[in-house]
């Protein structure tokens, strides 16, 4: 099948050090050379990149992690054909619009059956189980909330309930946004990693690279990374349970629904984990603050994080 990766932060991040190692696992140090795709959000614009080569030794592909790009929010794929020819119509992540949003969708896993695409004004173009399962799972948003965007908790409950039905014809696992949330949902892998002060170094899996982030961050900043597999060796990873949908804002931790069975006092449990601050972290302060604030004291730092 195919690899994902994740981001979510709090300032506009590069991204170059983890891709690094995620593009390796496209053709070089795993088999997932069938194409690769990269998404990105820029203010109020939506980026996507695409190419049917092998992310390992596609040029574009170096030029992206040379440029460094920074973005609050990205959604990388390395893609394992299983339904599809190799061909950029059938590389992830693929791109709609919706709310007056720009979503972006990446899976991984095989959906088997001749399960029905849920009716509405979203077609796929190519010819994957992935980008159908994104045209139904839009298509179900459409039906249930029509032209008016819900909150974030009523999104995060129809996806859950959209994947519960989905995972019934194979592995789900797959990251979704519309530019300020990264929404997860893990059917059999999915990871995380949280990046935050006191920053440390962090040496690729993929790869000899390391990189002390402590000296590209500031006690502020804040940083999910989320990935199929772990992409360091020294760092502190969350796997995923199967059934798990968990929705990042600006580097946080903002749902987790955990699957059924699970207790109220796990599910806080859980929270609390990924919620807790150090008491004297300047990191309270900032994120008392609302958005715009946080990002009038953003443009005036230093552009220097990197993920």
């Amino acid at each position: 099948m195919c690899q994902l990766l994740g981001l979510s932060a709090n300032a506009p991040v590069s991204a170059a050090f983890s891709l690094g190692g995620f593009f390796l696992r496209g053709g070089a140090t795993d088999d997932h050379a069938d194409g690769w795709g990269l998404g990105y959000y820029q203010g109020d614009a939506c980026h996507l990149l695409t190419d049917a080569r092998a992310a390992a030794h596609s040029p574009l592909a170096s030029e992206v992690k040379a440029q460094a790009i920074r973005s609050r929010t990205l959604i990388a794929h390395v893609r394992k054909a299983t339904q599809g020819a190799v061909h950029l119509d059938n590389c992830h992540p693929f791109r709609r619009q919706l709310w007056g949003r720009t979503w972006l969708f990446a899976h991984n896993g095989d959906l088997k059956g001749d399960w029905p695409l849920w009716p509405g004004p979203f077609q796929p173009v190519g010819a994957t189980d992935s980008e159908r399962a994104f045209c139904s799972l839009l298509n179900g948003l459409v039906d249930r909330f029509g032209t008016i965007q819900p909150d974030r908790d009523q999104v995060a409950a129809a996806l859950r309930a959209s994947s519960q039905a989905f995972s019934q014809h194979g592995p789900f696992n797959f990251l979704l946004s519309e530019g300020d949330a990264l929404f997860a949902h893990c059917s059999t892998h999915l990871h995380f990693v949280q990046r935050n002060y006191p920053f440390t170094r962090a040496q690729l899996l993929d790869s000899d690279e390391s990189i002390d982030f402590a000296a590209h961050n500031a006690a502020h900043d804040r940083i999910v990374v989320v990935a199929t597999r772990p992409l360091t060796r020294d760092e502190c990873w969350t796997q995923m349970q199967p059934g798990q949908l968990e929705v990042f804002v600006r580097g946080t931790l903002v749902v987790a629904a955990l699957p059924l069975g699970h207790s109220n006092q796990r599910l806080n449990q859980h929270l609390n984990q990924h919620l807790n601050h150090h008491p004297n972290l300047p990191l309270n302060r900032y994120q008392a603050l609302n958005p715009q604030q946080q990002d009038q004291l953003q443009s005036a730092l230093p552009a220097a994080v990197i993920a």
